[in-house]
């Protein structure tokens, strides 16, 4: 399966969070997609539906499709500390979500596009793949050609001051990964032990 590309609301509706935009629809529906609206009677959830939809709002959260969220998964398995917030600190880590967090692009998609493009460099290189893991230290900065080019700077809007692990320097017009977030530092409400205990069936 290709990544998705289809409305972003169905999916919305599906989780009942915006966790792909601004979510406004969900206020005029909030039911989620199916032929009959609210008035299907929906069974209550088993224990691997409920595992398999929080794995599956991490993807989509972070653009990430099944291979690569496996080997992400296989990865912080392999790292010491809970295997759960390991994850969390390697999908935050990636340079699109890190371009996305610096406030360069105003969605995931959007730095994603910014850096398969090779518009952005890591520590003066240009990087154009999307799950590149960075390591404390590393900055992240625009293509020294790019930066006079006004519909790629033109959409910054500054880093939000709540992502402590990260530091944006607007003059140089580059950022850095200080440092892995801790758990409670990261918004996604994504309730990652259900994903370490799906894939430990």
């Amino acid at each position: 399966m290709a990544r998705y590309t289809g409305p972003k609301t169905r999916i919305c509706r599906i989780f009942g969070e915006p966790i792909l935009g601004n979510g406004k629809y969900l206020s005029k529906n909030s039911n989620p997609p199916g032929q009959h609206g609210p008035t299907k009677k929906r069974k209550a959830p088993g224990e691997y539906a409920l595992q398999l939809k929080e794995k599956q709002k991490a993807k989509y959260t972070y653009g990430v499709l099944e291979k690569q969220f496996r080997r992400t998964f296989d990865e912080a398995a392999r790292r010491k500390g809970a295997t759960g917030e390991n994850l969390m600190k390697l999908l935050e880590a990636r340079l699109d979500n890190a371009v996305y967090r610096l406030g360069m692009a105003a969605s995931r998609p959007g730095a994603r596009q910014l850096v398969s493009h090779k518009h952005v460099t890591v520590n003066g290189e240009v990087v154009n793949i999307p799950s590149f893991q960075l390591k404390p230290g590393d900055v992240i900065g625009v293509r020294e050609k790019d930066k006079s080019n006004a519909s790629i700077t033109g959409t910054f809007r500054g880093k939000n001051a709540k992502f402590t692990w990260m530091d944006w320097s607007e003059g140089e017009m580059q950022g850095t990964f200080v440092a892995y977030p801790e758990r409670e530092s990261i918004p996604e409400n994504i309730k990652e032990q259900l994903i370490v205990e799906l894939y430990s069936k």
